[in-house]
């Protein structure tokens, strides 16, 4: 796995990181991954983000098989649906 080495880090933000690690019961380089990784996700634009979850709700989703007619398998859905509750708006 690659690595990398940070120059002339500033005492005062060393300490904090050092900090968040203990606190988090992380080695150094660990929170600095974590927080480097939440620090980019900020960073990424909406179409990114939407890319992201629709590639992993596409890993998730198992595919659709049927031999049915598109029509037939929505009133089939919506046939199986139960009223539901009572909601006052």
């Amino acid at each position: 796995m690659p690595s990398i080495t940070l120059k002339d880090v500033p005492e005062e933000l060393l300490i904090r990181l050092r900090t968040a690690a203990a606190r988090e019961r992380r080695s150094l380089n660990q929170e600095a991954i974590v927080l480097l990784e939440g620090g980019l996700a900020a960073r990424e634009t909406a179409e990114e983000r939407a890319q992201r979850q629709l590639a992993a709700w596409q890993s998730l989703a198992g595919g659709w098989a049927s031999d049915g007619a598109f029509e037939d398998e929505v009133a089939t859905l919506y046939a199986g649906r139960t009223a539901g509750r009572d909601v006052d708006l």
